[in-house]
């Protein structure tokens, strides 16, 4: 019975229930999923069993790789590092996490961590004891380490002690100053995001305050497009209803600006220097990791005024503030922030092609005892026969070459500095040096979405009314056709009944786009902002301003300071073309909209009801009053599918969003309808009482609102497109060739990732796509997962929430699944699951994994990948500081693996193999010297000249494999077949590995061949001249 199960309180008293589990454990190996149908829920819903059965297949499998796994030198190092863990954790108390009351404007005494970024792997007093045992975990090291110091011990001495420590001295040396200058570069970049600079309020006004120095209970000013530097509730806005806007991409990846709230007793304020008279405090819930929610209270003691704080009145460290600037109060600082509570601390990546390295120098160490076992044997076991088998292993030790680590990181190096100055993608920095070669490995690519394969720049590009599509090329004519009508309007009111009736029979799909565009300008929930500032409140005291006049600046200011906020960048791009054709957003408030019309003329509508775009409605409403006519308007927009059974019966929208789709445009369809004074009064009625309801309040409102959502007038059909990073389609193309397998991991909805998918040739135009269903249990997950493993050859596309429960359940099973699909996308993915799923992949595919993003929520991900590449752009640089390699654009990482990869590889094996090649033929020179000569453990090559041998005679030849190049750049970006090869380990095998062996023998025999003849030639010579 599983302990996690006993712990849960669950009792297996029932035999046939245990046998059943019993008879599942045996059976795990060579089940399939059809096998598990015959099993109850009840004995599949225990998640400590399933997580007990996936323990014990796991040791079945270790059990059946046999003893000599168990007894290798790397399992002997992990258990190592386990036991030590586990002493670490026994003495150091884990860190518990607590609530915080926070008194508005007062010092915190609490103590509670800095405020600073850190991206190093060292301290001053880590770092020579953790490089030390990155390097003698290496059994190559560890191994040079024991020939050494055995030198110490006078019996087994056989050379000068610079003859071993001054190779071993030099490698050590050579790491060390390679892992501190990486180290440098982390802490300089650091420095630079820590000194930052911001403006801290205080009761005799602002002053400036760096980054790293912001305590807990600091009221901070963030400017407009400042990063939030700690996680801060929100006080004030220069907004006044207290909202603004922020940009989350850098957390949790979503493109969509987040709406955020100020607390409405401190906005009320008419100065942000009355924050320091008020008797206020805000309560804090203990750090967490989730961004999605937040419990908190504000209260206010003369008053008695207390207000629930939510995750509305807060902005999390590493985000933007869209519009402001604002005021906040910090509530966490450093490790207890969100964002750093969902990063991982940045590991020691070692290489593939290291290991593999490490795992041919056992073979060497073995062949090593056996060569002086066999001296030994001839010799006869008689004396201190273990004197002189070690002296022969001291003897053969150059079969295992301390010159090879020395090679290895001084050719890291040169392939960095190629790297580094590649004029064919430049801007590009190698952040760690101690992995190019795994560029040439990698099987599978993780990327993010928005900032690495797209722009995050939302262009209008077709509007379809149903008889008319109208494209880019058609907007001047729309244009033209809105400034005549509104302005014949305003000359003649008899006239342009005329001509408007004139128009109508002329231009009828003109008059429908007129209507089109029209609901366009008014249902959205975008904002238009004009750049404040706090001066007015910290000078004058006062925030408020006139509607009129916030309109009249809004008409006489300059382009470049009015900027739209909005929740989706959709919105912006289509207020922003409706603006472009005449029609513009002058002001938006929580009760009001007025559009500027192409004469001048101000409309003015009446925010009656606003229904928000949700990921299940998948749709948005608002209706609204003209104020000149009181008409009653209600319009809408959504998703095809959810909009197809809302409007009135046409012929034309299922296939032209299947066109739109398969361009890769995000679709709209967008309706409208007139309601009468008596039907909106109803309405109003019936919606307030469901929302007063205590019981399933969300269920009757959704119910009132869709009774009114029905026989709704189609008006047209918006495509828009996110606009693709520079050469993505052919990047992403030339990958696929490369046999490397692409999954596109975001935080955006599911709807924008598909388009996306299309629209970067991600899925193929006759590729079929199945999107996982929502599941909540083990049944759900079995019948999805049959369906899903019926179909060949399709893109996967899947939820976070709905990933966790598959792979809670069926990992093994699912992995297996969706590893075969030519294309994942998962959506609505946190930093979390992103890095989770990178460990998956490596896990059940063993291949090496290379994780891209450009944003802070793309960190945990690049860190957990065995490659990891940050794209420099609008996201900021935090993941570029992360990574292994830093890029500009996503269409280098193909010729940064496709070349770069390739020759590092191929050239590490090279030169790996031929350096070992190199102490072959000493050594077995020196085991044939040793058998001539009564098998004596003398050694054949003294002092200066082996270590010589090993450096600086032979150094030139074999360093210059660096430069080695076997297919040139063009060859290898046009046939990217070739890098299918390198995946498969071909260049650095035991194939290989043997066929050097043979030659070194060979090469050996000729060598003694050659020294024979001149001994015999010069013999014949001695005695010819004695003759004479």
């Amino acid at each position: 019975i599983p302990l996690r199960a006993l712990n849960n309180n669950i009792k297996y008293n029932d035999n046939s229930s245990l046998s059943a589990k019993t008879k599942l454990i045996d059976a795990r190996d060579h089940s399939t999923l059809d096998d598990y149908s015959s099993m109850t829920d009840d004995e599949y819903a225990d998640e400590g069993f399933a997580a007990y059965s996936n323990s014990l297949y796991r040791r079945r499998r270790t059990r059946d790789s046999g003893w000599t796994d168990c007894l290798s030198f790397s399992y002997l190092t992990e258990c190592l590092m386990g036991c030590c863990i586990k002493i670490r954790n026994t003495c150091k108390e884990e860190k518990e996490y607590h609530s915080r009351n926070i008194q508005i404007g007062q010092v915190i005494e609490a103590d509670f961590p800095p405020n600073i970024t850190r991206n190093q792997k060292y301290s001053l007093f880590t770092f020579f004891p953790c490089v030390l045992y990155e390097q003698f975990r290496f059994f190559l090291n560890f191994y040079f380490l024991m020939v050494a110091l055995s030198q110490f011990i006078p019996d087994l001495k056989i050379g000068y002690l610079y003859t071993y420590w001054g190779p071993l001295a030099f490698v050590l040396f050579v790491t060390m100053c390679r892992e501190a200058f990486d180290d440098l570069k982390r802490y300089r970049r650091d420095r630079e995001i820590n000194n930052q600079s911001y403006k801290k309020l205080t009761r005799r006004g602002t002053k400036p305050v760096m980054c790293s120095e912001i305590v807990v209970g600091d009221i901070i000013i963030v400017d407009k497009n400042q990063r939030v530097p700690a996680d801060m509730v929100l006080l004030q806005t220069t907004e006044k209803g207290g909202a603004c806007f922020i940009r989350t991409d850098q957390l949790d990846g979503e493109t969509d600006w987040k709406l955020r709230l100020a607390i409405g007793t401190c906005q009320r304020l008419r100065s942000n220097r009355e924050l320091f008279s008020i008797n206020a405090s805000i309560y804090a819930e203990k750090p967490r990791m989730d961004i999605y929610d937040f419990v908190g209270t504000f209260s206010e003691t003369d008053n008695d005024i207390q207000e629930p704080l939510s995750v509305e009145n807060t902005i999390w460290a590493n985000t933007v503030v869209a519009s402001g600037p604002i005021v906040g109060i910090v509530i966490y600082t450093g490790s207890e922030t969100r964002s750093s509570m969902n990063a991982s601390n940045p590991p020691t990546k070692i290489g593939l092609i290291d290991l593999e390295i490490n795992q041919l120098t056992k073979v060497l160490f073995i062949a090593t005892i056996s060569l002086a076992f066999l001296l030994v044997s001839l010799k006869g076991f008689q004396g201190p026969w273990y004197r002189y088998f070690f002296r022969f292993i001291l003897l053969f030790s150059s079969i295992i070459p301390i010159s090879l680590r020395v090679n290895l990181d001084m050719g890291k190096i040169v392939y960095s500095w190629m790297i580094n100055s590649d004029k064919e993608i430049p801007g590009t920095v190698v952040r760690s040096s101690t992995i190019p070669e795994e560029l040439g490995r990698v099987g599978y690519i993780l990327s993010d979405k928005t900032g690495t394969l797209t722009q995050n720049e939302m262009v209008f590009k077709r509007l379809h009314t149903g008889d008319v599509s109208f494209g880019m090329d058609s907007m001047e004519e729309i244009k033209e056709y809105l400034r005549n009508v509104y302005i014949s309007s305003t000359s003649d009111s008899d006239s342009v009944a005329r001509t408007t009736g004139r128009s109508r029979m002329r231009n009828q799909p003109l008059e429908l786009a007129h209507e089109a565009i029209l609901t366009i300008a008014l249902c959205h929930n975008v904002t238009p902002v004009i750049d404040k500032s706090f001066d007015n409140i910290v000078d004058d005291g006062s925030t408020s301003s006139n509607d009129d006049a916030d309109i009249e600046l809004s008409l006489n200011t300059n382009d470049n300071r009015i900027d739209y906020q909005a929740s989706s960048p959709d919105e912006i791009a289509l207020v922003k073309w409706t603006e472009s054709v005449g029609i513009a957003l002058v002001k938006r408030d929580l009760s009001s909209i007025c559009l500027r019309l192409p004469n001048g003329q101000i409309l003015r509508y009446t925010i009656l009801q606003l229904f928000p775009f949700t990921s299940e409605r998948k749709r948005m409403g608002i209706i609204l009053k003209d104020n000149s006519s009181n008409e009653i308007l209600f319009l809408m927009k959504g998703a095809d599918i959810v909009m197809s059974n809302i409007v009135q019966y046409n012929d034309w929208l299922e296939e032209e969003c299947g066109n739109m789709a398969r361009e890769g445009l995000r679709t709209l369809v967008v309706a409208k309808k007139i309601l009468t004074r008596e039907q909106y009064n109803d309405f109003d009625t019936r919606y307030s009482q469901a929302k007063l309801s205590v019981n399933d309040r969300a269920a009757k409102v959704n119910s009132v609102i869709e009774r009114l959502e029905k026989d709704m007038k189609l008006l047209c059909l918006t495509g828009v497109e996110d606009k693709l990073q520079v050469d993505v389609r052919p990047t992403l193309e030339l990958l696929r060739n490369a046999g490397i397998k692409i999954w596109m991991l975001t935080g955006d909805k599911m709807e924008t990732a598909t388009c996306i998918g299309v629209s970067a040739r991600l899925i193929s135009r006759n590729q079929t796509i199945h999107t996982f269903k929502q599941v909540s249990n083990r049944p759900e997950v079995r019948i999805e997962l049959n369906t899903f493993r019926r179909k060949n050859d399709c893109a996967l596309i899947i939820r976070g929430d709905t990933l966790d429960v598959c792979l809670r359940y069926y990992e093994h099973e699912f992995m297996e699944v969706a590893c075969l699909c030519s294309a994942v996308i998962c959506c609505r993915c946190s930093p979390t699951q992103k890095a989770n799923i990178v460990r998956l992949i490596k896990k059940h595919t063993k291949q090496q994994t290379c994780a891209i993003g450009d944003g802070g929520n793309d960190v945990s991900m690049i860190q957990a990948a065995d490659v990891g590449i940050g794209i420099v752009g609008k996201e900021g640089k935090q993941a570029s500081l992360a990574s292994d390699f830093s890029i500009t654009q996503f269409k280098y990482t193909g010729r940064l693996l496709l070349w770069h990869g390739r020759n590092s590889y191929k050239r590490t094996a090279s030169l790996s193999q031929f350096v070992i090649h190199r102490g072959l033929i000493i050594s077995v020179m020196q085991a044939v010297f040793s058998a001539i000569f009564y098998f004596s453990s003398v050694a054949l090559y003294q002092g200066f000249l082996m270590v010589g041998y090993a450096t600086i005679y032979t150094m030139a030849p074999v360093f210059s494999l660096v430069l080695d190049v076997d297919v040139s750049a063009e060859i290898a970006m046009t046939y990217p077949e070739l890098y299918k090869d390198l995946s498969k380990g071909r260049s650095l095998s035991y194939k290989t590995f043997f066929i050097w062996i043979v030659i070194s023998d060979l090469r050996h025999q000729v060598m003694l061949n050659l020294r024979s003849k001149n001994e015999i030639l010069l013999s014949n010579r001695s005695e010819l001249l004695k003759f004479q």
